[in-house]
């Protein structure tokens, strides 16, 4: 469908929508720094009046049972984030009005390559605290200095009058946070109002969305519009829209540059898109999740088990970067034993509705792709083992977006191992959202800088090390996205960033590193790590209780408020 729909109530709602918007952008242009800063306080204390409600409409689309820890989640990826963006964007805005820069405070760094890098966590005594072990550092391309970062972060802001149009926001279905985090970067670090269009799976949240995002719509800023795929492509082919930024999969993104069927296949490989205007994008893709091969406790191979399937279960699989694959080392004298702790992880983790549209016919896909290597684990889970690295089939090239997960194996000692791995991962796999390793500390004390330059050679918007890479998603200040460089007609995971609540230009990855063991068994091998087992972990039995902690934390951080929080993690 395009803007050559015929008139119909639903047409002229849009209409008067965009309509709206492009008088907004006078009111957005009239506003200055403290005005926008105003704005985010503003939407920091309704985040927090409405995040009850907000968890309550997300557990009911995602039909998650009332007493279930996996409520954790929704705290966490749902007003946690949002409120941590909104109070880290209003500093950097504060940065700014008082003729400093957004990243002055922040500690930099060098990496490989001469590039410069960004420590944004952690940053304040609260992240010390809350995410204790736990690091992450904004690479920027090589060859940009400090002194451009310093001059540059602010983006948008930099120049608050010069605005840029109407931009169509397409709102994710999975993660509860997306829709409003995007708004928030479409304004603040490129200048343009937004018309956002839920996906259907997130109507229940359209009162919350309207309540948190009241200062901006009273403004004119922004307009919220529901519906199906015909709604999308009216308002993204709408002549007073001038840009667009979508978060789905790849197959979504190009039916909309180019089309659906035959006639869209040749646009994009003629390169000539249906919808002539700027997109960016947030796309999913096959996340890697490398285990270095050493010598693990039978503790390590428990915990690191969970870990991994909390890569792949957390929101039942419904994540762009979800671990699909994970590339362990075939010559590991420990494999198959974690590899039994893994399948018992996916089996003992909490059980959970597929409520995202499709996820069972993705899965009988993957059942009768890879027949009797694919194991059902548990309700709806699949294994797959004995993956053919010459001949690995679809598990590496076509993202599930279901509770999938396949196993590769590759040959080697730990340094040939890491080697081919960064190989198979950066040519072989689909999409560079984001790649996880583990590696025990012996493994990272032998591989020495070894490690560090694999890190820089893996082309992934974000990288953890023992972490997952959503812990870059919840970092505020972090980047968000793809690796730079993708076209429309080989978008990958997508084009531009989001989060990066510094307002940095240009950032090239995000690289977090967590700890190995969790806290208290860290203390005997010698770390002062303070953090447990993770509330974001699917295996985390307070998760609900803490997740909830942690969101009233961010709506309102307190010494007070913290013995409450540690006390849950801590059972957890």
């Amino acid at each position: 469908m395009t803007a050559a729909l015929p008139p119909t109530e639903r047409t002229w709602a849009i209409d008067r929508a965009v309509d709206d918007l492009v008088r907004g952008e006078a009111a957005w242009a009239a506003c200055d720094r403290a005005r926008r800063r105003e704005l985010l306080e503003q939407m920091h204390a309704a985040t927090a009046e409405a995040a009850e409600a907000w968890v309550r409409a997300a557990v009911a689309y995602k039909r998650l049972p009332s007493d279930s820890p996996l409520i954790g989640e929704e705290w966490i990826t749902g007003p946690y984030p949002v409120l941590s963006s909104l109070g880290a964007l209003a500093a950097s805005i504060t940065a700014l009005e008082e003729g400093r820069s957004p990243v002055d405070g922040f500690s930099f760094g060098r990496a490989p390559g001469g590039r410069v890098t960004v420590r944004v966590l952690p940053h304040s005594i609260w992240d010390r605290l809350l995410l204790n072990g736990f690091s992450a550092e904004v690479w920027m391309p090589p060859g940009i200095t400090k002194e451009a970062v310093r001059q540059r972060a602010g983006l948008a802001q930099l120049h608050p009058a010069a605005t840029a149009g109407v931009g169509v926001v397409l709102g994710a279905g999975n993660i509860t946070s997306i829709p409003i985090l995007d708004v928030l970067y479409e304004l603040y670090a490129h200048n343009r109002v937004v018309a956002l269009k839920l996906n259907p799976v997130t109507d229940g949240l359209l009162d919350v969305f309207s309540q948190v995002l009241a200062p901006l719509i009273d403004l004119g800023a922004v307009r919220i519009l529901t519906g199906g795929a015909d709604v999308g492509a009216y308002l993204v082919h709408h002549p007073k829209v001038r840009h667009v930024h979508m978060t789905g999969s790849a197959a979504t993104h190009d039916a909309i540059v180019f089309g659906t069927g035959t006639e869209g296949a040749r646009r994009k490989k003629a390169g000539t898109p249906l919808l002539g205007k700027p997109v960016t994008s947030e796309l999913g893709g096959v996340s890697p999740t490398i285990v270095l091969p050493g010598g693990w406790s039978e503790a390590d191979l428990r915990y690191q088990a969970e870990h991994i399937a909390t890569q792949k279960l957390h929101n039942n699989g419904y994540n762009c970067v979800a671990s699909q694959v994970v590339v362990v080392n075939a010559d590991w004298a420990q494999k198959d034993r974690f590899l039994a702790h893994l399948r018992a992880a996916l089996a003992d983790a909490p059980a959970r509705p597929a409520y995202y549209p499709g996820s069972d016919d993705r899965v009988t896909r993957a059942l009768d792709t890879y027949g009797d290597t694919a194991e059902q684990i548990g309700a709806g889970r699949v294994l797959i083992t004995g993956l053919d690295p010459e001949k690995p089939g679809p598990a590496l090239t076509t993202e599930h977006f279901a509770p999938v997960l396949a196993v590769l194996e590759l040959p080697g000692d730990a340094r040939q191992f890491l080697a081919e791995a960064v190989r198979t991962a950066n040519e072989e796999f689909a999409g560079t959202l984001g790649v996880n390793l583990i590696a025990h500390p012996g493994t990272m004390a032998v591989l020495g800088p070894a490690l560090d330059e694999a890190i820089a050679e893996l082309r992934y918007g974000t990288i953890a090390l023992n972490a997952w890479t959503g812990v870059g998603y919840l970092t505020a200040t972090a980047s968000w996205g793809a690796f730079p460089g993708h076209t429309l007609d080989d978008v990958q995971s997508g084009i531009g960033v989001v989060h990066n609540a510094l307002l940095l230009d240009g950032p090239e990855r995000t690289v977090v590193r967590g700890p190995f063991h969790p806290a208290p068994r860290a203390i005997l091998h010698g770390k002062t790590t303070l953090s447990p087992k993770p509330p974001w972990f699917v295996t985390n039995r307070t998760a609900a209780t803490t997740g909830r902690l942690l969101a009233d934390f961010a709506a309102a951080p307190r010494w007070s408020a913290l013995p409450r929080i540690f006390a849950s993690a801590l059972r957890g």
